[in-house]
């Protein structure tokens, strides 16, 4: 069976200021190269055929970080439309690459009036609960924001157009994006229900790993509990 990994991506620096970030493009905080290390090895320790991740600089960074310590490079090859999807092709020269397929789908929920507001001093002013419902819930809409329901409409297509079939193929993929957008998949992939999603929670560097049957359904889940606190 096809081996499916999902990761989210490292400590940002926003993460470690507590502030709502969505589509800011923040870089990684500082320090992250041991435990990119440590990923590398429970990564690709398989073989990984195909990545999938975000334009977000924190994505590809997490990216890059872990093939470090791996006898392949990225290339970034982008699938939304415009020119880097034009101009950035290229034929195949060698087998010392992982392509990288980019969308913005794969991107962050759009956190609108919230982004680059400290999470504490929302809570104050809005209460915990609510701001609870923003960031986990399926229908909550946070201020000039999206809610999970848009994420989960705008990822789901790269899902089925090209992770499916990779991974009936037989293909080791890995996707390394942004917490919302994977809780999105995670609720495809499992069949979570609109009123369970909001239990579902990963911690910066947390990764799954599905096994996948020829029919695109997973068999067996695994988690992994290196977590990027510090």
């Amino acid at each position: 069976m096809a081996k499916l990994f999902l990761l989210r991506h490292f400590k940002s620096q926003w993460n470690l200021e507590n502030r709502f970030t969505g589509w800011v493009d923040v870089p990684l905080m500082e320090g992250r190269d041991e435990k990119a290390k440590k990923m590398s090895k429970k990564i690709f320790k398989n073989k990984i055929h195909v990545i999938y991740s975000s334009p977000l600089f924190r994505n590809q960074d997490s990216v890059a970080k872990m093939l470090g310590y791996v006898s392949k490079y990225p290339i970034f090859i982008h699938l939304d439309k415009g020119r880097m999807k034009r101009w950035a092709s290229f034929k195949e020269i060698n087998k010392k690459y992982i392509p990288v397929y980019i969308s913005e789908r794969l991107n962050e929920r759009y956190y609108g009036n919230l982004q680059g507001e400290d999470k504490a001093k929302m809570m104050r002013k809005h209460g915990k609960e609510k701001v609870h419902l923003w960031r986990r819930g399926f229908w909550n809409v946070p201020p000039g924001g999206e809610n999970l329901r848009k994420t989960y409409r705008r990822a789901l297509p790269i899902y089925r157009k090209y992770i499916l079939k990779d991974l009936k193929k037989g293909k080791n993929v890995l996707i390394v994006a942004s917490h919302n957008s994977l809780r999105a998949l995670i609720k495809y992939i499992e069949k979570i229900s609109d009123k369970d999603i909001i239990n579902v929670e990963l911690d910066y560097g947390a990764l799954l790993k599905y096994e996948i049957n020829k029919s695109g359904l997973p068999r067996n889940k695994f988690f992994d509990k290196l977590k990027d606190h510090d």
